[in-house]
């Protein structure tokens, strides 16, 4: 079951889906990005932050963020990574 807020056209807004095992996936409409929550709510918070790291937003990606995720650095080649990560 999904649940919609948006404006007249439907080309803004915020598509949030029941998901099976109980949480909440918000959608936005414009870009495609989606992440989900708990609630409503958590849902909201997780794809305002993935808007904006969408948008170039927040911190760059460092070798030490790679390392503390598990990930080797010297398996990325930055020239590969998408541009909000480099």
């Amino acid at each position: 079951m999904a649940s919609t807020t948006r404006d007249r056209d439907g080309s803004e807004g915020v598509v949030f889906i029941h998901e099976e095992d109980g949480s909440i996936t918000a959608k936005d409409i414009e870009t495609g990005v989606a992440s989900f929550g708990d609630t409503k709510s958590e849902a909201l918070r997780m794809l305002a932050e993935a808007l904006e790291l969408h948008e170039g937003g927040g911190e760059p990606v460092t070798d030490e963020d790679l390392r503390e995720w598990g990930l080797d650095p010297d398996d990325f080649d930055t020239e590969e990574l998408p541009e909000f990560m480099q």
